[in-house]
């Protein structure tokens, strides 16, 4: 069992394993992209996550590696495994979630239910996928997208001449009708152990996620659970995985995305559930035995405090307001950023829960 993590990153996910960490009895370390990152608390090393020696040398303080976000080149994590440094979730795992076509792949290959799809590498493979799924499709970077960026609805090659001529793999899928978006949080420790959360449902805003509920009204919670075991087990995931899932009119369940890290959907269980995906994630990566996953109160809500202009920050600091929980990530304002969340939790109704949390988030707007 590790004594200590080093987290790849020093975003909001980093700064919110700090304080679970402690009260495990881990040492926890963070390697920051800049000064000041919102993780600065445990920031021990500042520096390029590009760089082998970098990494190499961060990878020495400690007994784990784990990240904040899926951005570390497979190569540098490959030359540190190979010198015996721990890394989870691996190189081999993280794979399928810095490439969507390795990802599209290895799930079709699991039996994992997906949207149809295609690898392209030019205009008429991109025609013909379009013509065949009713004249429109979803184009998609096969790394580095999130959040909405690296997604293209296209309707004929013209749509994507600038990506089609860089003469790089494309994915294009399906653009399924959805009735909803969810998603499935579990994670997985390396002895094998997996636990999982209410399934929930996610809203977004300009292709950026706003609103968490859980749990997830009237869906299939069995199926989501199975899906997202099936892909731990499968692509051999440490730590917290999060599932994203389209749920079309029928009820079928679709896998849209995946994250092997604490996710935004997941950030109501630090007030919503027993064991946070935050500690979670830890005591998966450290092989701790993993925690109760059970809702503290039977709903909860979580909206995202995205960004208004480069002035509002929110206040600097976490707080309980009016029966609601904020946390504020310590970001520079930018319009349209994820500056912090407002988890609210009820024993009455998701109604309820939100409307607490919409009651403070307008008295932060003011």
């Amino acid at each position: 069992m590790a004594k200590s993590v080093g987290v790849i990153g020093g975003g909001q996910l980093a700064r919110m394993m700090i304080a679970p960490a402690q009260a495990l009895g881990l040492e926890i370390k963070v390697l920051a992209e800049t000064e000041g990152s919102p993780a600065k608390q445990a920031a021990t090393q500042v520096g390029d996550y590009n760089q082998l020696d970098v990494v190499r040398e961060f990878a020495r303080t400690v007994d784990v590696i784990t990240f904040d976000h899926e951005h570390v080149p497979l190569n540098v994590l490959e030359s540190l495994e190979s010198e015996g440094v721990v890394v989870e979730p691996t190189s081999k795992a993280l794979r399928f979630a810095q490439n969507k076509l390795d990802m599209r792949a290895r799930l079709t290959e699991l039996g994992v239910p997906c949207p149809a799809w295609a690898k392209v590498t030019n205009a008429s493979e991109l025609d013909d996928f379009i013509e065949a799924h009713g004249g429109v499709a979803i184009l998609k970077t096969p790394t580095g997208g999130y959040d909405g960026k690296g997604v293209k609805v296209v309707r004929s090659r013209s749509d994507a001449a600038d990506w089609l001529s860089k003469n790089q793999p494309l994915l294009v899928e399906e653009k399924v009708n959805f009735k909803r978006e969810l998603a499935q949080l579990s994670a997985r420790n390396r002895s094998g152990s997996w636990s999982s959360w209410n399934l929930v449902e996610t809203i977004q805003k300009d292709g950026v996620c706003a609103e968490v509920n859980s749990p997830a009204p009237n869906a299939n919670y069995e199926l989501a659970s199975q899906i997202a075991k099936t892909i731990a087990v499968g692509l051999d995931v440490t730590g917290v995985l999060a599932v994203e899932l389209f749920e079309t009119e029928d009820g079928m369940l679709l896998v849209n995305e995946l994250a092997m890290r604490p996710h935004n959907s997941g950030h109501f269980s630090i007030e919503g559930s027993t064991t946070s995906q935050f500690e979670q994630h830890l005591r998966a990566v450290a092989d701790m035995p993993l925690g109760d996953t059970s809702p503290t109160k039977t709903y909860s809500v979580m909206l995202n405090l995205l960004g208004q202009n480069d002035t509002n920050d929110f206040g600097l600091e976490d707080r309980d307001v009016d029966g609601a929980h904020v946390h504020i990530y310590g970001k520079a304002p930018r319009a349209g950023r994820k500056m912090g969340h407002i988890t609210a939790i009820s024993n009455e109704s998701l109604a309820d829960a939100r409307e607490i949390a919409s009651m403070v988030y307008k008295g932060l707007q003011a």
